[in-house]
């Protein structure tokens, strides 16, 4: 997926994951992950496990952004995908800390975080959840979300990066200066830096009242839209209300809304697909519209996105 707006602006409360870890951690002596080094410096690739979520990942978080790597043995895209990263996490030098997680051997943590599928890589940064990418993606992909990542980190949460081997944190490697930030998006990030979703997204339909084929405006209103419909949502609750109206448009595409910031992309696809074949008219207009939203969020280079549209044109026509 794309996760340039929705997933670098869409964090969520980690708070159940870290109970679960407590739980585990006073449950198990499960072996520790790899130490950090004498120097006091941070290894930037480290084992994390059940019983030290909290101090390798949690705490951490607070230093740097943490990414994990849901993987396991027997999944062959993990053996592309984690040397890709490790080699990454090294590049940017504590700029972002790589955990590895063995879903295997830490089975309650793949289910605290919901994983679905393996390769699965999420972040925590400042305590908060954001999922990242599921797959293998390209390594230019990978390092646009990492610099997302970390100037999430640095300008929302204050996060200077850890130190490695005694020096502190380094920008990557980079023959060429980043691009300047589009300035006609300049007041909609200011208004997303300040939590303010309804003045970014005015901010973004003023963008595209002048320039309609603005394609970051556009993908940027979706994204805010999608966190203005979910930010007062109670999950549980929203989800059970689509469980006992399969039919009502508004808890379907509200369930679907969820699914994608809980990073199971396949479930609302499903969820919106299925409804749009349960209904008629401008129900179902309105269903398909918005599973036309949730592609644009997750990207057309996730291979979800065409299988799932393949399943929507089956239903169609």
């Amino acid at each position: 997926m794309q996760p340039r707006n929705m997933s670098m602006r869409g964090v969520v409360d980690l708070g159940a994951v870290k109970a679960a870890a407590d739980n585990a951690a006073k449950r198990a002596a499960a072996p520790a992950g790899k130490p950090a080094a004498a120097s006091g410096a941070q290894r930037v690739v480290i084992d994390v496990t059940e019983a030290t979520f909290e101090t390798d990942v949690l705490a951490l978080s607070q230093q740097a952004p943490v990414v994990i790597d849901f993987w396991a043995e027997w999944c062959q895209p993990c053996k592309q995908l984690s040397p890709l990263l490790e080699r990454l996490a090294e590049e940017y030098a504590g700029r972002f800390v790589l955990a590895k997680i063995d879903v295997d051997a830490n089975p309650r943590l793949a289910q605290e975080f919901g994983i679905q599928g393996i390769p699965a890589v999420m972040a925590v940064v400042g305590g908060q959840l954001a999922p990242l990418f599921q797959g293998v993606v390209p390594e230019a992909q990978a390092r646009q979300v990492l610099d997302q990542l970390v100037q999430l980190g640095e300008e929302r949460f204050g996060l200077t990066g850890v130190a490695v081997d005694g020096e502190p944190a380094a920008a990557p490697a980079d023959d060429e200066e980043e691009p300047a930030g589009d300035p006609l998006l300049a007041a909609a990030d200011e208004a997303l830096e300040l939590g303010d979703l309804d003045g970014a997204a005015q901010a973004f339909r003023n963008v595209l009242s002048d320039h309609p084929a603005h394609a970051e405006a556009k993908l940027g209103l979706i994204n805010t839209e999608l966190l203005r419909r979910t930010q007062e949502v109670d999950p549980e609750k929203a989800r059970a209300d689509a469980a006992e109206h399969p039919d009502d448009v508004a808890a379907q595409t509200l369930a679907a809304d969820l699914d994608i910031l809980d990073g199971r992309a396949d479930e609302a696809f499903a969820r919106l697909v299925e409804t749009v074949r349960r209904t008629s008219g401008e129900e179902r207009n309105t269903a398909r519209l918005h599973l036309l939203d949730l592609f644009e969020i997750v990207g057309a280079d996730d291979p979800r996105v065409p299988k799932a549209r393949m399943a929507l044109a089956g239903v169609l026509f």
